[in-house]
């Protein structure tokens, strides 16, 4: 079993820290208070690489293995968690419609993810159903040579700074997974609205409501099958989940390196903190289980990498990553003692940033119930 990356990723991965090092973590905390991803950084973050390495060479990408497209959401979740939500829903849309829509949309929708000059929101969530994903009211009517879109999506990233969304309708009779479709649809159409809730964080992100009045979306702008619309996305959820899971260790990696920074040079009764074993023993539990959830993520990639199943492994990232990561930043918060709790420091920002994905993206409790059913089958699905 090899645990190291190759040559060319280890010089891929210094690149991007570089990179993070000198445009993304100065202006982290900056970015909260602009509300907004400056395209400029999206642009030269396409320029690198770092958007969709994985997605294929022919749409705009590199071809490149999960394991890396893994290294790059890391480095740059580490400098700014933020940013890297650019290349979370560029590995997600990115592979969605490169898989399952019609050539000549995926090769102007996913060269332009690549190039960081497009992005593409997620629009499956609805008011009356956020776990219970399956079940939509949005509807999407056949209408002459297209379909007309009537609905509400809400807990949308990215969705006032979105140029596009695949919205997931209702387009058969059924009430459940089967009866449901995908399209493409541009955030400037005709009828399309958008509405920004007020957040604890991600603030930079943005999330909230897309509405759709009559809008009109050619057939072609389907995404996959008719009525295979949520079969085809939830199985990217298994590999967004570990991106995921990266994303949050890495917040978290960056507030524990600058704690034990800290425990070094702050003095109390004599000499450094770092002497006192109450001061480090919180540090040393969190590298130990951030380092464990930082493996289950990158063997979940190497898993789809190989073609393996991996929904179990996916749901464990998604679950227990954000929740370390979480209980990390905070140990590092109060490391810091007062210090640590203003807003000088980034970590109150890292805090509030981590824990929306104990939510979004599917909660702990759904995951542990997608692990049970892959152990022991439907039984433990809820009627």
């Amino acid at each position: 079993m090899d645990f190291s990356f190759t040559s060319e990723q280890i010089i891929f991965q210094e690149t991007i820290r570089r990179f993070g090092a000198d445009k993304l973590a100065p202006l982290y905390q900056q970015r909260e208070v602009n509300g907004t991803i400056d395209k400029a950084i999206c642009m030269e973050m396409g320029a690198l690489g770092m958007i969709g390495p994985e997605l294929p060479e022919k749409f705009g990408g590199m071809g490149l293995s999960s394991v890396t497209a893994g290294i790059a959401i890391e480095e740059v979740a580490r400098a700014d968690f933020n940013v890297s939500y650019i290349q979370l829903i560029g590995s997600l849309m990115g592979t969605l419609i490169a898989q399952h829509a019609a050539e000549e949309i995926a090769q102007r929708v996913v060269s332009g993810i690549c190039a960081g000059t497009t992005i593409v929101a997620l629009g499956l969530t609805e008011p009356g159903g956020g776990s219970d994903a399956a079940h939509l009211s949005l509807r999407a009517t056949k209408s002459g040579s297209g379909y007309i879109l009537n609905g509400e999506k809400t807990s949308i990233s990215l969705a006032d700074q979105a140029s596009e969304i695949v919205v997931f309708g209702r387009t058969g009779d059924s009430d459940g997974a089967g009866g449901i479709s995908a399209f493409l649809v541009p955030m400037d159409a005709e009828g399309v609205s958008t509405t920004r809730f007020d957040d604890l964080g991600s603030n930079a992100v943005g999330r909230g409501s897309v509405f759709f009045d009559d809008v009109f979306v050619s057939a072609d702008a389907m995404i996959g099958p008719e009525n295979q619309g949520f079969r085809v996305v939830m199985r990217g959820f298994d590999y967004s989940r570990a991106l995921i899971g990266l994303q949050c260790i890495a917040c978290a990696e960056a507030s524990i390196s600058e704690a034990w920074e800290y425990v070094k040079e702050r003095e109390a009764f004599g000499g450094p903190i770092a002497r006192f074993q109450g001061v480090t023993e919180p540090l040393a539990e969190a590298e130990t289980l951030l380092y464990a959830a930082k493996l289950l993520c990158y063997k979940t990639l190497w898993l789809r990498d190989k073609g393996e199943p991996h929904t179990s492994e996916a749901a464990m990232c998604k679950w227990w990553a954000p929740r370390v990561a979480f209980d990390a930043i905070h140990n590092a918060l109060l490391v810091h003692g007062h210090y640590g709790y203003s807003r000088e420091l980034p970590h109150q920002q890292r805090l509030r940033d981590v824990l929306g994905l104990q939510i979004g993206d599917g909660t702990q409790q759904i995951q542990k119930m997608i692990i049970a059913r892959e152990k022991i089958g439907r039984v433990a699905v809820p009627y």
